[in-house]
């Protein structure tokens, strides 16, 4: 049966356990609570409205007595004397029923008789105007001002404000805990050892020093941060290292735009090392602002040992670390085939290249052609190469046509009847007659069922054809220049950009009638994730990393455990990724990175191909290069002769990843064997997002057990990915990227148009950007304060789904905030007069039934967001901690025991042991429930933390929250007796509120609570008061036996020994509830009737759900009348 009881609105992704549905039939539905914790969210559990079905009733027209044959009446003219449409109709039908309502209450209000007014006085009093109350002056609070020192501790002379401000709240807390040293670790000593089982360490993933952190990143610090804080209350010896990472190409990428956007200059007119110095004051001030938002989000950072991948001691690490490998063999110089970047001039890894699918022909814009210009994709394009001395072709077939430049030979199978008689011959390039091409036989990349059983070969532009290239020794001709552009290879299409020579090519062709077809074929085209550039595949001599032997160490080491991966299925992404991991090009053709530390040995009056890796040595450092260069050239000299060299070191750059690889052990200060790498490496825990497993974490563990010999972390997880509230993946072309401090602070819309001027977006993105946000955030991002942010970050977090962030929802949590704050303002009041709290938190036994209950609930808390941390599951641990503050402490205990603690108790009979059990319970409930918070909520808790008392002993003199020790389960809260008692007695609690509300009583509630068994009807019976004091309006509770019932009780039934029932005869007309019951299920059939027929036609499947679930509903709906109607009935008997 649906229930009709008020259900407080929780967030919707929450597993927030609602009361149970109460039992009462309605009178009609009450307009629902709305909570206060998430106005973006509904109550899932809501049952059909009968509200609905009463506005289709007054909305609907009536019958009338109109003469069939009388003209029907002119159309209703609207303010502009035109007719008006059925949508105008409508509303305005809506605005009349609204006054007429409004004019029938007040006609109600007007013809009550006051008891001391006679008739006639009350007739004058119906017609006289209504006299309106005075308003209440509104209290003015005096202007906050914040009297602390910076660094000192917050002062909280001042009462409290009136309601929550985060701004306010948030002040001056950071600057005392980060100079008091709080969140630096204790270096072990004879008293305190260091433990590796009470250690904790998470290596913060170091930002980007491109710009901002976004909402993403403000989830990887709630969810460290969190767990940071969890550990170090728990008593660990914690470490949260900080830092920052240089992002090369990124970096780089970013400052050439700026510098182009606002200098129309190029690096290339600063030079290398004046560029450098204007990345490095971009550094500074990102690094700053990044820097200022950790802080902002209360991250508990030890900003003492802040580090950046390029500072001194990370780049000693790096040079250490390449020098290391290449001497071992496993990091050498190939000239290989690798992805490059037109667009940023450099090589990338595979990892940094999108795979974009085309269905058939695409037009695509293209980096570096004009706007207007669109090349095209997605499309095979088949020609004929003239076989050498005879008048035989060979037809084959290409996607990227311009490469056909670069062909030097043609692949058949060696089985393919069609062209055994051609193997071992020549085809002729139509545009480069000296080039003579092989016809080969390869039965690896040749399908001789696919397309005319011949295919091209570019071994230096295409992958497979570099496999079958090398297996048959081929010639490898590069035809492109780094700038894209066709170099001498190429012929008569020399100096032509690589997508004008693909439409030139195809009209040679035409124009020697060697052109077959073009025609559609589905494709994945490469592109550069970080500039958009089409990636060419070409040859270039380059650093590499063997891999192989790397990542067979990694896999059987985290088979073994030595480390899980969280969520299980990233694991087996990760094996499988392992498995099959190509060599890994490091090289970077950039000025912004670490330098690669190798040098070629030019050695005077030799012949040297720079390809070469014998003439290349690494060094430490140049004296070191120096020797080994000397070494080399003396073991090529010829007896008695010497030979003058000179190094010249690589101008390319590493892998931005190369360095980031190194981080869980740099940041500890190796290669050197410091105390930090013994106490503090190998990490806890990594914690980052999914999408980054291959690019760096994989690294991470195949370069930390090569050259620590320990796997770097025990454990990594990996949260989800944070999109918007329509899906979307953040994009700053979309104007959905969020900064964090503007939820914190909030922002204007005209704010938010600002920052994307600051920025390297073209006017066209903006322009777009601009009407996304527009759409997204018409009033701007309202203020949400860092601890609302954070427990909704949290409160998203679980494992395997992405999170789609809706900024209602952060704004919800921040009136959870006020809740907090209201709640703690209260009990305070509650805890005057020089309270002083026990000095443990036992029970003393003194507790009533209801402090025993929200001890045990508070155990279950406890216990509850213990296990869910330790389970990663961040949801489930923040319900579990908002369900104990604001469905238990807040609406219920607090609630509950204003009779023992409140001032208007009588002097000589209040039971002041009463009121200082009651008391004690509430101070331990507000104690471990600021604590159980926060991780979650650093500031507002320790602001409300700094307020209450302290005990006596010495647990409670913790100078902070967050060193304070975290709640735990205790045997001696558990009374599940306790609790199940009060859980009956709240369930007829709620019971009669329900009843209330659906007859619409809401003063002189009488309650009968009856049971047959005779141990409840006592337990009841002690909890009267706490009835009474829970049901609005509520003037007595009686507890009695079966057949003491006075009759005229709407009843419901609590369990099978405990029954709630509610005095309605004499307090309401049932005759007119009937009346409008008996209309109420006349609409009801007939919108079932009209939902029936819609079903029997043709739809979309998502409209006949809909359909079908208003059906549903309809028909719940239709039960609950009918047995509404019956407990009337049986009422009016």
């Amino acid at each position: 049966m649906p229930s009709f009881n008020t259900l407080r609105s929780i967030p919707s992704t929450s597993r927030f356990q609602p009361p149970r549905p109460s039992l009462a039939l309605p009178r009609r539905l009450p307009t629902p609570r709305r909570s206060t914790i998430s106005p973006s969210s509904s109550s899932s559990l809501a049952q059909p409205s009968l509200l609905t079905t009463r506005a289709f009733a007054m909305s609907s027209p009536s019958p009338t007595n109109q003469d069939p044959a009388a003209p029907p009446p002119p159309p209703a003219l609207g303010p502009d004397g035109q007719p008006m449409t059925k949508s105008a109709l409508k509303k305005a039908a809506k605005l009349a029923e609204k006054m007429a309502k409004a004019a029938a209450k007040e006609a109600i209000n007007a013809d009550k008789p006051k008891p001391s007014q006679s008739s006639s006085s009350s007739s004058a009093a119906a017609a006289a105007p209504k006299r309106e109350k005075p308003k209440k002056e509104a209290k003015q609070e005096p202007e906050w001002v914040n009297k602390t020192i910076p660094g000192e501790k917050k002062d909280l002379s001042e009462p409290m404000e009136n309601g929550y401000n985060p701004q306010h709240v948030e002040q001056s807390w950071f600057q005392w805990w980060e100079k008091s040293g709080f969140y630096t670790p204790d270096e072990p000593t004879e008293e305190h050892p260091y433990d590796p089982e009470r250690t904790f360490v998470v290596p913060a993933p170091p930002p980007n020093v491109t710009g901002s952190l976004h909402i993403g990143h403000a989830l990887t610090i709630s969810i460290q941060d969190a767990l940071i804080r969890w550990h170090r209350m728990r008593g660990f010896r914690v470490l949260f290292n900080p830092g920052y990472d240089h992002a090369g190409i990124a970096t780089q990428s970013v400052v050439e735009k700026r510098l182009a956007k606002t200098e129309s200059k190029s690096r290339y007119d600063y030079g290398r090392e004046r560029f450098l110095e204007k990345v490095f004051e971009w550094k500074d001030e990102y690094q700053g602002r990044i820097a200022n938002q950790m802080r902002r989000l209360g991250a508990s950072y030890d900003f003492t040992r802040e580090a950046f991948t390029m500072d001194a001691q990370r780049s000693k690490a790096v040079t250490e670390a390449f020098c290391t490998l290449h001497e071992q063999g496993i990091i050498y110089r190939a000239n290989r085939l690798v992805n490059w970047c037109v667009k940023l001039n450099t090589t990338l890894s595979n990892l940094e290249v999108d795979q974009k699918e085309l269905a058939g022909r695409t037009l695509m814009n293209v980096p570096g052609y004009p706007a207007n210009e669109r090349v095209e994709f997605g499309v095979i394009t088949s020609f004929a190469y003239p076989v050498e001395g005879s008048d035989e072709r060979i037809v084959v077939a290409t996607t990227r046509i311009e490469t056909m430049l670069g062909d030097t030979g043609v692949a058949v199978h060696p089985d393919d009847p069609r062209y055994k008689h051609l193997h071992g011959k020549f085809v002729v390039h139509p545009f480069l007659p000296e080039r003579r091409i092989p016809i080969i036989t390869d039965s690896i990349v040749v399908d001789m069922e696919f397309g005319t059983g011949a295919v091209k070969m570019t071994p230096a532009h295409d992958p497979n054809d570099y496999e079958a290239g090398v297996r048959n020794k081929l010639e490898f001709i590069n035809i492109l220049n780094d700038d894209g552009t066709l170099n001498h290879h190429a012929g008569p299409f020399e100096g032509m950009k690589r997508f004008h020579a693909r439409r030139a090519v195809t009209e040679a062709l035409k124009e020697r009638g060697l052109y077959i077809e073009t025609k559609d074929n589905p494709m994945t085209v490469p592109i550069c994730s970080r500039s958009g550039d089409i990636i060419e595949p070409i040859m270039k001599p380059q650093w590499w990393v063997n891999c192989k032997p790397l990542a067979a160490a990694a896999i059987e080491r985290v088979k073994a455990g030595e480390m899980t991966i969280t969520p299980a299925a990233n694991e087996k992404e990760f094996f499988r990724w392992m498995e099959n991991i190509q060599d890994w090009c490091i090289s970077r053709q950039l000025w912004w990175g670490h330098r690669c530390p190798v040098y070629f040995v030019n050695i005077e009056g030799l012949e040297q191909e720079r390809d070469d890796a014998k003439y290349w040595v690494a060094g430490r450092d140049l004296e070191e290069a120096d020797r080994k260069a000397a070494e080399l050239v003396a073991s090529l000299e010829a007896e008695g002769s010497r030979r003058s060299y000179t190094l010249e070191q690589d101008e390319d750059v590493l892998d931005t990843w190369f360095s980031s690889g190194l981080w869980p052990f740099s940041i500890m200060g190796w290669p050197e064997k410091t105390n930090d790498l013994q106490h503090y490496y190998p990490s806890s825990l990594l914690e980052t997002g999914w999408d980054i497993l291959f690019f760096w974490v994989a690294r991470m563990v195949m370069l930390g057990i090569h050259l620590t010999g320990q796997v770097p972390f025990k454990e990594v997880f990996c949260h989800a990915m944070v999109r918007d509230a329509h899906g979307r993946k953040m994009s700053k072309s979309l104007g959905n990227v969020i900064d964090p401090l503007d939820v914190i602070e909030g922002i204007s819309l005209e704010g938010l148009h600002t920052k994307l001027k600051e920025g390297n977006l073209d006017d066209k993105e903006i322009a777009k950007a601009a009407q996304g946000q527009k759409k997204d955030f018409p009033k701007g991002i309202p203020q949400c304060g860092t601890d609302a942010l954070r427990f909704a970050l949290c409160a998203y977090t679980s494992a395997g789904r992405d999170i789609n962030l809706d900024i209602l929802r952060v704004e919800g949590y921040r009136k959870f905030c006020n809740k907090l704050w209201n709640a703690t303002k209260f009990a305070l009041m509650k805890l005057e007069g020089g309270f002083q709290p026990r000095s443990d938190e036992l029970p003393s036994g003194d507790e009533s039934t209801v402090e025993r209950w929200i001890l045990h609930r508070l155990n279950s808390a406890c216990k509850e967001v213990e296990q869910s941390l330790s389970e990663r599951n961040f949801m489930s641990a923040t319900t579990a901690v908002y369900n104990f503050w604001l469905y238990e402490l807040c609406d219920v205990y607090i609630e509950a025991i204003k009779p023992v603690t409140g001032d208007d108790a009588k002097g000589a009979e209040r039971d002041e042991r009463a009121r200082n059990s009651a008391q004690n319970t509430l101070y331990t409930c507000l104690d471990a429930g600021l604590k159980l918070l926060h991780p979650f909520m650093p500031y507002v808790t320790e602001e409300l933390w700094q307020r209450l008392p302290r005990r006596a002993s010495a647990g409670g003199g913790a100078e902070t929250i967050s060193l304070s020790s975290y709640p735990v389960w205790m045997e001696e809260r558990e009374d599940p007796t306790s609790a199940n008692d009060f859980d009956s007695v709240f369930s007829a609690v709620r019971a009669v509120r329900g009843m209330a509300s659906d007859y619409g009583l809401l003063s002189n509630v009488q309650v009968y609570l009856e049971s047959s068994d005779e141990r409840t009807r006592e337990m009841v019976r002690g909890q009267e008061e706490v009835v009474k004091t829970l049901i609005k309006g509520c003037t007595s509770v009686q507890t009695v036996a079966p057949g003491s019932v006075p009759a005229g009780c709407a009843v419901k039934s609590i369990s099978s020994h405990l029954n709630a029932h509610l005095l309605v005869r004499g307090l309401v007309n049932l005759e007119s509830e009937l009346t409008k019951m008996e209309k109420k299920l006349e609409i009801n059939a007939q919108a079932q009737t009209k939902v029936v027929g819609l079903l029997g036609k043709e739809m979309p499947n998502e409209v006949k759900m809909a359909n079908e679930e208003r059906l549903a509903n309809l028909k719940s709906e239709r039960e609950a009348l009918l047995l509404a109607k019956q407990q009337f009935l049986s009422i009016m008997e």
